[in-house]
């Protein structure tokens, strides 16, 4: 039997042509007992002749589940990416599928674009949700729901994240071990309990080590590159520079030591830079940074996940950070 190219072929249409009833090829395709293996092999082989699948959205209504994890991101940016990677590994052998959903990359207002991706997904296309940094406190849902780089901190859904604050002093520590003291600080998403711990850290390193905090050595970078272009000129363009900047993501120190480099600076002899996360692109950039074990954290997230789903509660982690120390940073000159 060949069909033409515009029409949209229907259970009924592999029913007729594998001289079977219609119950008979719902079945087969759910895999219920009871078929013949002949029988199962010539509807499916007419399946794959016609090109039929079964609706997602109909298979999840009849069964009410789905089998397919939803991993709900702002953008594919290389922090979401590296989760992603750590939540396929955790995946691999289990009965899921994963669907990467990007919510705030189309344009508009990306507000609170976790509810909005929830409403659309949950309960007819995805059995759980893993949200990396959402904007707002997450929802009561009847999804089951982990939140990485939670919002408000350890409240709410099931969380996972690092030791931010730990991570940020260790980073802020490095360069003062080195000899500056004039250090600047590129914070991240003021909208995050991540970005504030961060902060948070970098003061209480100064304050340890008895130096004195400086409100015109912080500028806000977002965890944006972008973002972090005009912070990290106006940082360099002080009329007292600092000699080294401390920044709260990786893709912000990586656009610091470009900023620099443009304003003839060489980095470290002349300006110290340290990052956070340790994305692939950190190692390339020779960048001095706190890592963030991502893949564990994104097979934490599955674990949390899949219990949940298994009916039990949801779960707290927080994940170590440490400093890896590249070519990025130097004692001071002079």
């Amino acid at each position: 039997m060949t069909r033409r190219p515009s029409s949209r072929v229907t259970i009924r249409d592999v029913a007729r042509a594998a001289g079977v009833s219609v119950a008979t090829v719902s079945k087969v395709i759910n895999g219920r007992d009871g078929i013949a293996d002949a029988t199962s092999a010539r509807v499916l082989g007419v399946v794959a002749e016609l090109g039929y699948e079964s609706s997602l959205i109909a298979t999840s209504m009849r069964r009410r589940r789905t089998n397919v994890i939803g991993v709900l991101v702002a953008e594919f940016e290389p922090f979401a990416l590296q989760l992603l990677r750590g939540v396929s590994s955790a995946l691999q052998g289990t009965d899921y599928d994963i669907l990467a959903y990007a919510g705030s990359v189309s344009a508009g207002d990306h507000s609170g674009w976790e509810r909005r991706s929830l409403s659309r997904l949950g309960g007819t296309l995805i059995d759980g949700a893993i949200i990396v940094t959402p904007t707002v406190a997450l929802p009561e849902t009847s999804v089951a729901t982990v939140a990485i780089d939670p919002h408000a901190g350890p409240a709410g859904p099931a969380t996972v994240d690092t030791d931010n604050l730990g991570g940020a002093r260790a980073a802020t520590e490095h360069l003062i071990a080195q000899g500056h003291r004039r250090i600047a600080h590129i914070r991240g998403r003021v909208d995050l309990e991540s970005a504030r711990q961060r902060e948070q850290g970098y003061r209480q390193a100064l304050e340890a080590a008895g130096l004195p905090f400086d409100p015109a050595l912080v500028v806000d970078g977002a965890y944006r590159a972008a973002t972090s272009t005009p912070a990290a000129t106006a940082l360099l363009e002080l009329p007292e520079p600092p000699t080294a900047v401390f920044a709260a993501n990786d893709l912000s120190a990586i656009e610091a030591i470009r900023v620099a480099r443009t304003h003839g600076l060489r980095v470290p002899d002349d300006l110290s830079v340290v990052g956070f996360d340790d994305i692939p692109e950190a190692v390339s950039a020779d960048l001095t940074t706190v890592r963030q074990p991502l893949h564990e954290m994104g097979a934490a997230a599955v674990r949390i996940l899949l219990e949940m789903l298994g009916g039990s509660g949801p779960e707290h982690i927080r994940m170590p950070a440490e400093i890896v120390v590249r070519g990025s940073t130097a004692p001071p000159r002079g």
